[in-house]
């Protein structure tokens, strides 16, 4: 049996590539020198893929950026707006599709999650207007390099079904009005890589989704017979992120060579993928779980794939990671100070690489010694008293379905904070401000032992007093603390939950150089002693004006953490619900009325398909509200999300009862307003008019502009104004102006709407 995986992360074991694009965009690096560093990164984790003893390398998956971007680029789908770029240089066109240009004034491209990851895609836009200039892939240099150098690579693309299904129509274009010219591009592109390679990976993970409209379905086995045809028939037609069902048909008459399937998050398809797959379709098996990072079950995975070789035979059988590796840190041999019993129930993507042969080991020779070695390994972990706490257990089990909802219906609520007596749009942020490089300073010299905890509390008191001394200069009318203690929004409060541990290293790329290191919940949760509450009271002695309480609620903690792998999600989402009920009641107790509770990754969360996304909203929803709930009718719960669609999941958001959602939508100009036009929301809403993943400073007219559009589908006593997201990543020199214009768009505004 082959062994391969999808795709290994770029960042590199030390966030080389994080460093070197910083350097570059900076102008620290040059150019050739930040290609350097891509070199040495790829060679080294095709080393890494060799020396495991898997029989291919894969090229293709390392991206500077984004792996999306690099198709669009490929495609010459660059939108009009961008026509002032086309005479710089292919990179510094590519950032500026990525970040915008702030020297132009022009708007990056939007961003949106990965299907159900925490990845971030470059939103690609199909214009009516202005033509397609295409360009090279990398891909085709960096196989033949692999090549070059003695391994065997296995080039991967993003397919032209996904990659049309998550672009956006602009101006009236009809979008899969290009899939003929679409093809030609990756047909040439297939017939070069066909020179240098035995197997290509073309990614089609839409097929794990109901997203494909009836003609894209009618126009993919002639689209497929096209590639297939233009590449000798190597192609890898590989699914991910969930099963097949509806199309797994499709994907069995695709005419490719060999099929990829999850069998982690497609958990069941097996048979289904065995009776359907013909004659001389060969099939590998994802087994090895590209979306965590606990070690794999080899009693669970081993009789898979003997099932599959009965079927089907040994020469037809792949072993695979179910997905990229891309969302799992590199190496866990670089924790040096993870308790033994949870480092040793481990793989990252060093060590998930090794299990793909040790799992072909067993299969094959029947290796018991690295079986049962597996097998106590995870034994070892789930004996762990952590692992059980009866008093957690039987809390999360005592929950009622009055503890689901607040006292009284929203009307009443909204009469009962009357109190605040806000102006008409009121202004606000999201939560965070930047974090300078002094407060990191700060926090690194208090956690390695270098400061006292008199003087670290000073520092981070002092910089709550700055941070609120900026908003009240800005006029901003609700306030927050800006986070200054807070080294990332999950991790914050997962060092002070039980149930939790952190990695040394564990960083996972985010989307461009924005690496996050997610928590570990390893055992059951529950809150040890209040984890804000000081801070933002500090933050309230401070102001006249109200200051947020800011907490991260329960299902963006579950989803941007690795998860237990022994217990059902939504019990794990429960207990976390539980604890962050304890700091609401606790921050109101202490005189703070407004109570932002972020679920950032409410959308990303959701599985792919329609019946088991309605499963997943009710239990996600069910915990929002036990966590927000427990309070008085005058107590204001705001929630936050970005960087998602959630046009389609607008009752569900009403459904959380929050008095007041902030919502991303700057980079698609607000269209996802139109849900609210077609849907009754009867909360207030506070739509992004700043893209703050970009440098770029917006104007006042621009912001102006996007109110007035907001106002078309939002009555102005519901409308509120923020940023898309908080401003932790952001300079003070970029997040100030930017903030004053947006509360100079507000009072403009506000204006209008008195006269």
């Amino acid at each position: 049996m082959q062994t391969h995986i999808i795709g290994f992360p770029s960042i590199g074991k030390q966030r080389e590539l994080k460093q070197s694009l910083e350097s570059f965009w900076k102008g620290n690096l040059s150019t050739e020198s930040l290609f350097e560093t891509c070199i040495e990164l790829k060679k080294r984790h095709w080393c890494i893929q060799k020396e495991a003893g898997l029989d291919y390398v894969t090229t293709g998956d390392f991206s500077l950026y984004d792996r999306m971007l690099d198709m669009t680029c490929m495609l010459g789908a660059v939108p009009p707006r961008f026509t002032p770029c086309r005479g710089d240089s292919p990179i510094d066109m590519y950032f500026s599709l990525a970040r915008g240009d702030v020297k132009r004034n022009i708007a990056a491209l939007e961003m949106t999650k990965w299907f159900d990851t925490n990845y971030h895609y470059l939103v690609s836009e199909i214009d009516a207007n202005g033509p397609w200039l295409t360009d090279k892939h990398p891909v085709i240099e960096d196989t033949r390099l692999a090549k070059k150098l003695g391994f065997s690579p296995k080039p991967a693309l993003i397919g032209p079904f996904t990659w049309i299904t998550l672009a956006k129509a602009q101006s009236g274009a009809l979008k899969w009005s290009r899939l003929n010219a679409i093809i030609t591009v990756y047909a040439e592109v297939l017939a070069a890589l066909a020179l240098l390679c035995d197997s290509i990976q073309i990614e089609e993970p839409v097929l794990c989704t109901e997203l494909l409209p009836d003609e894209a379905i009618k126009r993919f086995h002639d689209a497929y017979a096209a590639l297939n045809a233009a590449c000798d028939d190597k192609l890898m037609l590989t699914t991910y992120f969930g099963p097949l069902s509806r199309n797994l048909d499709l994907a069995a008459a695709s005419g490719c060579a060999s099929l990829h399937v999850d069998l982690v998050r497609g958990k069941g398809q097996l048979e289904a993928v065995l009776a359907a797959i013909p004659d001389g379709m060969a099939l590998s098996l994802g087994v090895v779980d590209g979306r965590n990072i606990w070690k794999t079950v080899y009693s669970k995975a081993v009789p898979i794939i003997e099932r599959a070789v009965s079927a089907l035979g040994k020469e037809r059988v792949l072993l695979g990671s179910s997905c990229s590796l891309l969302h799992c840190p590199v190496d866990v041999e670089e924790e040096t100070a993870l308790p033994e019993h949870i480092k040793n129930h481990m793989a990252f993507a060093v060590q998930k690489c090794a299990e793909l042969s040790a799992l072909r080991e067993i299969a094959e020779q029947g290796n018991s010694i690295a079986l049962e070695e597996n097998t106590a390994a995870l034994q070892a972990a789930a004996a762990h008293p952590d692992s059980h706490i009866e008093a957690v257990r039987k809390r999360a089990s005592s929950v009622t379905s009055s503890m689901l909802s607040r006292q009284s219906a929203y009307s009443e609520q909204h009469t009962a904070q009357t109190w605040l007596n806000l102006p008409p749009l009121p202004t606000t942020t999201i939560g965070s401000f930047p974090q300078t490089p002094d407060i990191r300073k700060t926090r690194l010299a208090y956690r390695r032992g270098n400061m006292s905890e008199t003087d670290y509390l000073a520092a981070i008191k002092r910089e709550i007093k700055d941070c609120i001394d900026k908003q009240e200069k800005l006029g901003l009318d609700v306030l927050v603390h800006g986070e200054a203690e807070r080294n990332d929004m999950v991790e914050y409060f997962g060092q002070q939950l039980g149930g939790f541990c952190f990695t040394q290293n564990g960083w996972v790329q985010s989307y461009g150089s924005r690496c996050v290191k997610p928590p570990v919940i390893y055992g059951d949760v529950y809150r040890k002693n209040p984890m804000t509450v000081d801070w933002i009271v500090y933050a309230q002695s401070l102001t006249q004006k109200p200051v947020k309480g800011m907490l991260t609620g329960p299902v963006t903690i579950l989803c941007w953490s690795f998860v237990r792998d022994d217990m059902e999600r939504s019990e794990v989402c429960k207990q976390i619900a539980l604890a962050i009920r304890d700091e609401v009641q606790d921050l109101e107790k202490a005189g703070i009325r407004i109570i932002q509770i972020d679920e950032a990754a409410l959308r990303e969360g959701m599985p792919l398909t329609a019946a088991e996304a309605e499963i997943y909203l009710q239990w996600a929803v069910d915990a929002f509200r036990l966590a927000s709930s427990g309070v008085e009718d005058s107590t204001q719960i705001h929630t936050h999300m970005c960087y998602s669609e959630f046009n389609a999941i607008l009752p569900w958001i009403a459904k959380m009862d929050a008095d007041v959602i902030s919502i991303e939508s700057s980079r698609s100009g607000m269209e996802l307003l139109d849900a609210f036009t077609e849907f009754h929301y009867q909360g207030e809403v506070g739509p992004g008019v700043y893209d703050i993943h970009s440098p770029r400073i917006p104007t006042v007219e621009e912001m102006t502009e996007l109110l007035r559009r907001a106002l078309r589908h939002i009555p102005k006593e519901q409308l509120w104004v923020n940023p898309d997201c908080g401003l932790k990543t952001r300079r003070w020199d970029e997040a100030y102006p930017a903030l004053k214009n947006m509360v100079a768009a507000a009072l403009r505004v506000r204006e209008t709407l008195n006269k």
